[in-house]
């Protein structure tokens, strides 16, 4: 197949899954020079955390983009599908790697949440997480019974 004739959705999980596998390396170098620097040969917490998750966000963004590819959808719900997945997979690596950088926790889940020096509300944690719960099981999901559909 011509990769001109790749639809929207498919081409931008394989672009993410590529960006995710790029961000794994460069947060491994990161890794490796904390632990390198570590008086207990270890790295933060978060800073192994965005490196571990980005690695796994990089094959699951290309299972994204397979199952795009073969879902009976119409393209227009299969790209809402993937860049729902994208933007919270992204929101995810982007605030593990923030933690990491400002060392403010090993724990986001801690009371009181903390942001650097500022203390964020209980209630914006627990939407994030409930939103980004729904959003991927309910995405990745409609990805899945579109091929489903297809294939039986």
């Amino acid at each position: 197949m011509d990769v001109e004739q790749l639809q929207y959705s498919v081409k931008f999980a394989i672009i993410f899954s590529g960006i995710y596998l790029w961000v794994g390396m460069l947060t491994g170098v990161w890794k490796y020079y904390q632990i390198s620097q570590s008086e207990h040969a270890r790295a933060h917490y978060y800073v192994d955390i965005a490196h571990r998750s980005s690695l796994l966000y990089a094959p699951a963004t290309l299972i994204l983009a397979v199952l795009a590819y073969f879902s009976s959808w119409p393209e227009w719900l299969n790209l809402a599908f993937v860049v729902i997945n994208l933007i919270f997979f992204s929101f995810s690596i982007f605030s593990y790697i923030l933690h990491g950088w400002l060392k403010d926790t090993s724990n986001q889940f801690k009371q009181p949440h903390q942001m650097g020096k500022w203390q964020l509300p209980k209630w914006i944690l627990r939407s994030a997480m409930i939103l980004l719960v729904i959003g991927e099981i309910v995405a990745t999901g409609g990805l899945l019974f579109g091929c489903l559909y297809i294939f039986f």
